[in-house]
């Protein structure tokens, strides 16, 4: 076994700080060189998850979505691999991604919608995938709501299925 292999599978998350355990418990597996995809629509939880890994790899934070600076890189406080939390969602290609010239192998690099460009990045990566539902509420940005009050519908459980690729 190896990095997240023995989480491999599908949970169901309850709570925000359901999800910032899990992080924790895959903060506490990651090494220098491993990448994980995130994927997940809106207010899923993918920074929530992303806050958890950070305090699992000890490094500084705050950890806050990279939205409009791209990436963020979080360095070590306890002298292990720094973690670069990347947001692809304005990225139009994997090349774009190159050209951030990330340290893909002195760091543990996570992707917030990643899925399609990590291709030939790694060998292999951990995509996890994150599922919400709506309860026919659905996100209305027209009237003013922000993704930060949206981020977590308390009585909303996650699905979150964790898998290698390729």
């Amino acid at each position: 076994m190896r990095g997240l292999d023995p989480l491999l599978g599908r949970r169901e998350i309850t709570s925000p700080s359901d999800m910032e355990d899990l992080g924790r418990q895959i903060g506490g597996m990651l090494r220098p060189g491993d990448l994980v995809v995130l994927t997940g629509p809106l207010g899923a939880g993918k920074t929530t998850l992303t806050r958890g890994i950070a305090a699992g790899l000890g490094v500084r934070g705050p950890v806050q979505s990279p939205t409009f600076v791209l990436a963020r890189t979080h360095p070590s406080l306890v002298g292990g691999a720094p973690l670069v939390h990347v947001d692809a969602y304005r990225l139009g290609s994997a090349a774009e991604l190159d050209d951030l010239d990330i340290d893909f192998d002195g760091s543990v690099v996570v992707v917030e919608w990643g899925r399609g460009m990590v291709d030939g990045v790694r060998d292999t990566w951990w995509e996890i995938e994150l599922e919400r539902e709506w309860h026919g509420r659905g996100i209305d940005t027209a009237c003013g709501i922000t993704a930060h009050e949206i981020e977590w519908d308390a009585d909303t459980p996650r699905r979150v299925s964790i898998t290698r690729r390729p």
